[in-house]
């Protein structure tokens, strides 16, 4: 590790401990007070406002998510095993991993220094700190904080778009709109959405379409609350196609038969069957409805990095990674038009899962392209699970489809089990066998020791398993099912690209774009 590298890690420990003497010490019941981080940078910006900013959100990305990715895209292009010495890829640039800039942000809220999405997209949105859970409130949840993009829309007259992978009403989007006391409160951040007279909103359906004030006291759809709030609502790759910039107010909710039906969220990229709506698809056509002389803010989120994460599935995490990196694709492209007027960032909200580049059982070796093997995301294979459990299916019948869709075979196959090869252990195939009877078990009538949630978490058992497994083949693993507190990266180009550089608060992220534009 060379100094600067030691000199990151010691000061975020550093801040770590001193975050969380004031939490246990001085009062255990408060919350964690912020913490001033300074920049290497001069806060005072004197050029000119960028007239059109992009920022570009990885959900539970941070810096071991961004380099595997790459790593895992050197292996696909150049990689080769060798066979006694492991695998050396050559790493290939994520699109934004060429800007001129970079940061590192810390990321902890007044709750934890392992945060949830909603307080922590409230520091990037507000320059605020709040408790988990909670989306543009103080901690008493009376006091809103009004958002950068309120401040846009109300003080410049900026368009405001806001995208996502995941559901529109989902925590970071909702952080860019809405101010609740609590992230589940999907209903009235859909009404705020309507009333916020913001321009452009797209992705995954509303989780309020499902829930008690729809079903059970008859109040309209969010969607249809917007229409009669003057959006135009579209839902069809042919009414999405269609939008034109003269199109005041749109709503693109991602087609029924492209979302994922568990959550409707747009696919995970992994699971993609050919030409549906991916998440530069949806910045590309933002760029299209929000361009305009006075400027516009766009906030894109890779939502679904998180999720992958939290499941332990390295694959579909590369591949929403990869996803994101498209989509800033886009903000580029439209950059290389208006280079000096134009700002785009890309940063993470928190790192989800522990995510580690390296495993104990392959010491220093890596075998990244066994991640290829997988055909697609445990929510996928969840699928597969619930018809093992319905139909009785033996194991072995199970196992035929394991390595179909993941590359494993069953120990006792011919090939290498270990040093980059895909045959299992008995070790690991007895893992695997175990995890699978306790999926056999209805999910009401589980009862997991504390050994076993370690093991499985809330996930399948039987797939979390196989994702671990392939995880730990190709020397990569996870530490946990949740977020942790590592700080996560920015990535700028553009016009005030000067400011974000240095190691400082997420909250200061909010105050550089307000010195950047002049709003009060």
């Amino acid at each position: 590790m060379n100094k600067t590298a030691k000199r990151i890690v010691g000061t975020t420990i550093t801040l770590t401990m001193l975050v969380g003497i004031g939490y246990t010490l001085n009062n255990p019941i408060s919350p964690i007070k912020p913490v001033e981080a300074a920049t290497s940078e001069s806060a005072k910006y004197n050029g000119k406002a960028p007239k059109y900013i992009f920022m570009f959100i990885g959900d539970g990305m941070s810096f071991p998510q961004i380099q595997v990715a790459q790593y895992y895209k050197g292996v696909e292009k150049n990689g080769v095993i060798d066979p006694k010495k492991g695998n050396y890829p050559n790493p290939v640039n994520l699109s934004f991993m060429d800007f001129p800039v970079a940061g590192t942000v810390t990321t902890y809220d007044s709750t934890s220094v392992c945060p949830d999405s909603a307080s922590t997209a409230t520091s990037l949105s507000t320059g605020k700190k709040t408790l988990s859970s909670v989306i543009n409130m103080d901690e008493t949840k009376t006091k809103s904080y009004e958002t950068i993009t309120e401040k846009l829309k109300k003080q410049l007259g900026y368009k405001i778009g806001i995208v996502t992978s995941v559901n529109i009403d989902h925590a970071t989007p909702g952080a860019y709109y809405a101010h609740v006391p609590a992230r589940s409160n999907y209903y009235d951040m859909g009404v705020q959405l309507v009333n916020s007279n913001f321009d452009y909103f797209a992705g995954g359906k509303f989780l309020s379409d499902d829930s008690k004030e729809v079903k059970e006291q008859g109040k309209l759809p969010i969607s249809k609350l917007a229409e009669k709030n003057g959006f135009k609502i579209a839902d069809t790759q042919e009414e999405i196609k269609s939008l034109k910039s003269a199109d005041n107010k749109v709503i693109a909710i991602c087609p029924e038969n492209e979302i994922e039906k568990e959550s409707g969220a747009i696919k995970y990229d992994l699971d993609r069957t050919g030409n549906e709506f991916t998440l530069a698809d949806y910045t590309k056509k933002g760029i299209e409805l929000l361009d305009n002389d006075k400027g516009f803010f766009m906030m894109v989120e890779g939502g679904k990095i998180d999720w992958a994460g939290h499941a332990n599935d390295a694959a579909s995490s590369i591949n929403d990674t990869e996803a994101l990196s498209d989509a800033v694709q886009e903000a580029i492209n439209f950059y290389d038009k208006h280079p000096k007027e134009t700002l785009i960032l890309v940063t993470g909200d928190h790192e989800t899962g522990g995510l580690t580049i390296g495993f104990a059982g392959t010491n220093y070796d890596t075998y990244l392209q066994n991640l290829s093997n997988q055909k697609i995301s445990y929510t996928a294979f969840d699928r597969y699970v619930a018809k093992y459990r319905e139909n009785k299916t033996s194991f072995d019948d199970a196992m035929k489809d394991v390595e179909a869709n993941f590359g494993l075979k069953r120990a006792g196959s011919s090939g290498e089990s270990t040093k980059g090869g895909m045959v299992l252990t008995s070790e690991e195939e007895a893992r695997i066998k175990a995890a699978y009877e306790k999926s056999m078990i209805q999910k009401e009538d589980r009862k997991l020791d504390e050994n076993e949630y370690v093991m499985y978490g809330s996930y399948e058992p039987f797939t979390v398993t196989l994702t671990h497994i392939l995880n730990n083949k190709s020397g990569v693993s996870y530490s946990s099912y949740s977020h942790t507190g590592l700080p996560v990266a920015m990535m700028a180009k553009g016009a005030g690209q000067e400011l974000f550089s240095g190691y400082y608060d997420n909250t200061n992220v909010f105050d550089k774009l307000k010195e950047i534009t002049k709003v009060k």
